[in-house]
């Protein structure tokens, strides 16, 4: 099977899951910045999840280069991946509407720990069918230290938020400005194979 209906798919998907955050955000009752003062956490878990939506869409691009045809495991895996990143707005919305409490906050760990594992449950099934471990997402992605870690950030902060939200929210943002450090290694694989 070609890929260009799951690229087109992921894509209109992971807009709508764009939308549907910034709809979540309402308009203040009052044209001053005092006004503004109790959206703030709602604007604050907006952005680090537009942020984690954007690494998402940016790294799903390029894994997909990597591969001209895909199976079924291929298409039940992008959509396990799809499911997990369709819950963050609404563990965004909880998050910033109750002001970081610990239950939103570990919640929001959750799913992103398990859209984390999705993607690599996503990488893995790509990488089995075009050619296993001479396949160029697998020479890409090597040992994939930044993905483990990852993974273990979201399972520290998810217990950690019981005990301090802002030290769980302070490792989302650590994960996230890891990953907003442009990943090079599909890129390169793919300039070296051409």
């Amino acid at each position: 099977m070609g890929k260009t209906r799951l690229e087109a798919f992921s894509d209109g998907v992971i807009a709508v899951i764009i939308t549907i955050m910034v709809l979540e955000m309402k308009v203040p009752h009052g044209a001053d910045w005092e006004a503004l003062q109790p959206l703030l956490p709602v604007f604050l878990s907006y952005v680090l999840s537009f942020v984690f939506i954007g690494i998402y869409w940016n790294n799903h691009h390029h894994m997909l280069h990597t591969v001209k045809r895909v199976s079924g495991s291929v298409l039940w895996a992008n959509l396990h991946l799809l499911f997990w990143l369709s819950l963050v707005p609404f563990v965004t919305g909880w998050m910033g509407e109750n002001h970081f409490a610990a239950l939103p906050t570990a919640l929001y760990g959750v799913v992103m720990l398990m859209a984390g594992i999705a993607y690599w449950i996503l990488q893995n099934c790509i990488i089995s069918v075009s050619g296993g471990k001479d396949a160029l997402l697998a020479k890409a992605v090597g040992s994939d230290l930044k993905g483990k870690a990852s993974q273990l950030m979201y399972a520290i902060a998810i217990p950690v938020a019981f005990w301090s939200q802002w030290l769980a929210g302070a490792l989302y943002v650590a994960v996230a400005v890891m990953w907003l450090i442009p990943d090079q290694r599909i890129a390169r694989v793919l300039t070296e194979e051409n």
